[in-house]
């Protein structure tokens, strides 16, 4: 608690995204996927990222996690430039791409391998340690063709935390799902970025979905992607997706988005 006339520390800047540009060159034309892209997500931030269908909110990720090369700018994480992957920076995709040959256990503990200091034994605490944080650990022999989507994708949430990333970047992880289960994922998820905060970047199309989980929503235009408006949602948590409080930040980010719709981009979900 902040006493008489004191005032909050704002946390470290954890991400900059400095002047950031990227188009791809195909044998079909080129596409500008990214136009100076500035932007910086502090220490323990659950930033959401929300925009048309194809403004390059994956490209911003993959840049971020060093998985593409920015044509112009740069990303720099604690205060470092980003040259490539690396272990403090875990991609978690729509898609769980867990290994079916192993059960639930071998899957988490594949994740492991990016902390070679540390024992068989250690390595198998901290796999049952995530796996009872999202609620796996019933199943932590199970094989991945007995689980259901939603149950994957725990398990890919738990596989990504488990080498304690600094940051982690989630690439419409959801989107798959069926409605009730992602409602039940994202309370899920907020209760665990609450027990073991993380800097989180979530990128998704669904503008009530980035309302109920971040702690800041960045909105992107139509391709090349721009930084058109920040929104910061200031509701406690945990949040429902269907209350009225996030209903009216997701309705403020629509009508601010749809100047910057065109015709051949898909309206911003706003279920």
């Amino acid at each position: 608690m902040i006493g008489p006339g004191q005032t909050a520390v704002a946390a470290p800047v954890k991400l900059a995204i400095e002047g950031v540009s990227k188009t791809f060159h195909t044998r079909h034309g080129s596409v500008h996927a990214l136009e100076n892209v500035n932007l910086q997500i502090r220490e323990g931030e659950f930033v959401c990222v929300v925009g048309p269908s194809g403004c390059g909110k994956t490209t911003l990720l993959n840049i971020i996690a060093g998985l593409e090369t920015p044509d112009t700018g740069r990303v720099l994480a604690d205060g470092k430039p980003v040259t490539g992957a690396g272990s403090d920076r875990l991609v978690l995709f729509q898609e769980p791409a867990l290994f079916p040959w192993l059960d639930v256990m071998g899957n988490v503990l594949f994740g492991l391998k990016l902390k070679p200091n540390l024992t068989a034994k250690e390595r198998r605490e901290v796999a049952e340690f995530y796996l009872r944080l999202v609620g796996l650990e019933k199943f932590m022999h199970a094989n991945i063709h007995e689980l259901s989507g939603g149950m994957k994708q725990r398990v890919a949430l738990a596989r990504a935390l488990a080498p304690n990333p600094r940051v982690l970047l989630m690439d419409e992880p959801f989107g798959s799902l069926d409605a009730l289960t992602r409602e039940q994922l994202y309370g899920d998820l907020q209760a665990i970025w609450q027990k073991r905060p993380k800097t989180i970047v979530f990128v998704t199309h669904n503008v009530r979905e980035a309302a109920c989980l971040g702690d800041r929503v960045v909105l992107l235009s139509a391709r090349p992607g721009r930084v058109r408006g920040q929104f910061h949602i200031p509701l406690p948590r945990p949040r429902d997706i269907n209350s009225v409080e996030v209903a009216r930040h997701s309705a403020e980010i629509i009508h601010a988005l749809k100047p910057h719709l065109t015709p051949d981009t898909e309206a911003v979900a706003g279920e």
